[in-house]
Parts: structure tokens; C-alpha cells; sequence
């Protein structure tokens, strides 16, 4: 019986750290290429930055970004949005004029520093946007806390994106207050901040003048309530409209059924722990593109694992997207690495980008090119997105990316095998190899024992 129970002991531990070991490691790594997709390339001079024109009859939206890392959807989704009223300033900000990152590997450069803004506008910002910025370094994060804290006051209007309520509960924002969080991880929040009145329920929770969101698309639903607030439903239904967003019911009525974690959700860290064989996908960057269209492609694809991103533009000086942010590409076309493909976001690409694109094929460091949202300018921009992941992934590696971005539309036509077959063959063939270094483990310690008797009977006569 103890043999027993120490063979299965001996096939368990081989499992656990051969399989457990190499799934932690490409789980890992698969984080880091999107969480912690730091610019590895140096940074050009830039020699002028166009910054949207401050007019100060309007009120001033200031949409915050980090030192290290801000989370991509949570910062160009809500961006998008008040720039699309043409009734606000919106300014990127951050502590200084540095270049930022985005998860993903999507680089900018902030419209004005804190300081700066302070100079322009003598006040506070009227309303403040604050995405998921990752407090990677508690030390360089400190000038964000310290401006969020400064700049909170009776008379302004402060908007959580997805996880940046933990930004203001970080900030003792929340303390008191009811709060809205990512499905995925309010069960942490909970424990880290207990003060807060965490509510699983809603798209977003008013609390005075502060406004947090759920999970990321919610952000979408409480920057229309602000506008709503602030400009009229019919301004708000605007721009709704403008975006093809399907779910604008909930601006009204951010009532939900709350997600939970599942077992069909295992398919998310299987895809980051055993899709080896990763997409290099460009995404070309180019002037007067959609924010929310590059965001869904960097987004979905490079969160999900099954792509690592390179951002590539016709310059090494930032473009300018349609609503005037300054995205810096990591490569020029000149140096950017051999690509599987390139991704084209928006459904008017091929028009506008089309110097670019004939640039590129001349250059001929491209086997595929992928115009994503073409034929999809009466969808939202995310729609197109899921639908491909779902034929390049499997239904349900898209179905658990559309549950994490909590789009809650019908408009979606997913086909396509159920599963990857690449993830679990590649689980699959590490079982079969930790099976047999169990096996020649056990028949070894067996053998030497056999041995051993052997030596004992021979000593014994």
C-alpha cells in the first residue's frame, strides 16, 4: 500500500512540475507580452507634437495615463467617446511629457504633463478619467495618487475605466463609498479595499460625483451617463449611434446579472499557457485612423495570447489619430521585423491608408494583409474582431474574450471550431511526455530495489 501511494505521489509531483512548469512559464510570458509590453526600441527625437486646440469655453476632459503602463481600451475607449461630442477639451495627461505605454504594445505621447495642464487651465479638470494604470513600482506610481488626491474636489466629476476604481480605492477615494469593478477580479478587491462597498450588479455606480465602471465596455456606458449629465440623453444617444454601440440601454439602466468565473473559462489560461506558436501580427498605425478600431484589434488579439503585436507606421514620428492622440509606432516599415501578417483597423483602411499600404508591399516583409473592419462601418468596432478570433482561435477562446470585455450585444455570428486544437494537442503531448518520465522514473527506482533484494538474498546464503 505505501508503494502505491508512493508511485502515485511520484507521478503526480513529474505532472505537476512538468506540466505546471512549462504552463506557468508561456502563462507568464503571455502576460508580460501584453501587460508589460514595454517599448524595447529606442524612442525618436520628436521634433513637433500637435496637441487638439484648447478652447476655454469648453470643459476640460483630462484622461489620465501612468508612468509604466495604462491599460489600452480602458484610456482610447472613453477618449474616444467625449472627443466624439466636440463639446469638450480632451487632453491626455501624465506625470511628464515622456512617452507612455499601452498594454498591447501601443506607445503615446501626453497631450500635456501635470503641470502644464495646471498652467492652462488654473483649476482642476472639469471631469477626470482614470483608466487602469498598473501600479507596477509604488515609488514612480506616487505622482499619479498624489494628482488624483489633489484634484479631486466637490465641483469636478471623476470616472473610473474597468480595474482603475482601484486606482481611487488606492487613492482613498472610495473609502465609504459603493464602487463597480471587473467581474474577474471584484473578489480581490473586496479583500484589498473592504472599506469600499463593492457591487457586483452594475454596469457602473454613481456615488456623489464619482463614476466607476465595470468591466471595459461598461466604461463605454458611464462615459455616455457623464455626457448624458452633462450635455443631454440626445447628444449621449449621438454618439452611441456614431459608435454602432449596442448597448446603450444600460446608460439608463446600468442593471446587470453579474459574470462569474466558470469552468468554460479555463480556456483563457490554457490559451496563454500553450499557444507557443504565436501570431506575429503587425497593426500599421496611420494619420486620421479610429482610436476604437486599433483598440479592439491590440486589445482582443494581444490579451487573449494568441498574438504577440508590433506597432508599425510610414514614420518614426508620431501619427495622429482622428481625434488628435499621438501614437508613436514601435517600428518604421524600414526596420520592422518578419510579420505573419499586418492588421489594418478601420473600415475606410484601405482609402486612407493607402500610401502606406502600397509602401508596404513594395517593401514585401508581409504575408498576409488583413483589413479588419472592411465591410463593417454600420458595426461596432469590436464586433468585427470577435468574430475572427472565433474562426482563428476556436468559439469559446472568443466567447471568453467577449464575456472579459463584458459586450453584453446579440450582433454576434461566432463560427468556427469549438476548440483550438493547437492549445490542447500542445497540453496534450506535455501529459503524454510527463507520463513517460514517470514511467522510466518508476521502472528505474523499481529496478534498483530488485537489485538491492537480489544483493540481500546473495548475502544471505
Amino acid at each position: 500500500m505505501i508503494k502505491l501511494l508512493l508511485r502515485i505521489v511520484l507521478y503526480l509531483t513529474v505532472f505537476t512540475i512538468f506540466v505546471g512548469g512549462i504552463g506557468w512559464i508561456g502563462y507568464t510570458k503571455s502576460q508580460s507580452n501584453f501587460l508589460l509590453s514595454y517599448r524595447d526600441t529606442p524612442i525618436p527625437l520628436i521634433k513637433e507634437l500637435k496637441k487638439p486646440q484648447y478652447d476655454p469655453k469648453k470643459p476640460t476632459v483630462a484622461v489620465l495615463l501612468g508612468d509604466r503602463m495604462t491599460e489600452a481600451f480602458d484610456f482610447l475607449g472613453p477618449y474616444e467617446v467625449f472627443a466624439m461630442t466636440n463639446s469638450y477639451n480632451v487632453f491626455a495627461v501624465a506625470p511628464d511629457n515622456k512617452v507612455k505605454s499601452l498594454t498591447g504594445g501601443l506607445d503615446i505621447v501626453p497631450h500635456y504633463s501635470f503641470r502644464e495642464l495646471k498652467d492652462l487651465l488654473g483649476h482642476s479638470p472639469d471631469i477626470i478619467v482614470v483608466p487602469n494604470i498598473r501600479i507596477v513600482d509604488k515609488k514612480s506610481y506616487e505622482p499619479v495618487r498624489k494628482w488624483i488626491q489633489e484634484n479631486y474636489t466637490n465641483n469636478n466629476t471623476i470616472l473610473s475605466i474597468c480595474s482603475g476604481s482601484r486606482n481611487l480605492a488606492d487613492a482613498g477615494l472610495l473609502d465609504g463609498k459603493e464602487a463597480a469593478a471587473h467581474w474577474s477580479n471584484i473578489g480581490q478587491r473586496i479583500k484589498d479595499y473592504p472599506s469600499t462597498k463593492w457591487k457586483r450588479d452594475q454596469r457602473y455606480v454613481k456615488d456623489g460625483n464619482i463614476i466607476s465602471s465595470a468591466g471595459l465596455s461598461s466604461g463605454i456606458d458611464a462615459s455616455l451617463y457623464v455626457i448624458s449629465q452633462n450635455l443631454g440623453n440626445s447628444v449621449s444617444q449621438k454618439v452611441a449611434k456614431l459608435l454602432n454601440y449596442p448597448n446603450y440601454s444600460f446608460v439608463n439602466n446600468p442593471k446587470i446579472t453579474p459574470y462569474y468565473f466558470g469552468a468554460e473559462d479555463s480556456v483563457f489560461p490554457l490559451n496563454q499557457a500553450f499557444q507557443w506558436n504565436k501570431y506575429k501580427t503587425g497593426v500599421l498605425l496611420y494619420n486620421n485612423m479610429g482610436i476604437g478600431e486599433v483598440a479592439s484589434i491590440i486589445d482582443i488579439f494581444g490579451n487573449i495570447g494568441s498574438d504577440k503585436i508590433f506597432t508599425i507606421s510610414n514614420s518614426e514620428q508620431p501619427i495622429v489619430t482622428k481625434y488628435g492622440l499621438n501614437l508613436l509606432a514601435r517600428y518604421s516599415m524600414n526596420n520592422a521585423p518578419r510579420l505573419d501578417r499586418l492588421m489594418l483597423a478601420g473600415s475606410e483602411a484601405k482609402s486612407i491608408a493607402s500610401n502606406e499600404i502600397e509602401i508596404w508591399e513594395d517593401i514585401g516583409n508581409i504575408n498576409e494583409l488583413i483589413f479588419m473592419h472592411s465591410g463593417s462601418a454600420n458595426r461596432y468596432v469590436y464586433e468585427a474582431p470577435f468574430e475572427y478570433l472565433a474562426k482563428q482561435e476556436g468559439i469559446q477562446t472568443a466567447k471568453y474574450a467577449i464575456k472579459r470585455f463584458e459586450y453584453r450585444g446579440n450582433n454576434l455570428k461566432l463560427e468556427g471550431k469549438s476548440l483550438s486544437i493547437e492549445i490542447y494537442g500542445n497540453l496534450f503531448l506535455i501529459c503524454i511526455i510527463s507520463l513517460i518520465i514517470s514511467l522510466i522514473i518508476d521502472k528505474s527506482l523499481f529496478r534498483n530495489k530488485n537489485l538491492v533484494r537480489k544483493s540481500k538474498q546473495k548475502q544471505s546464503m
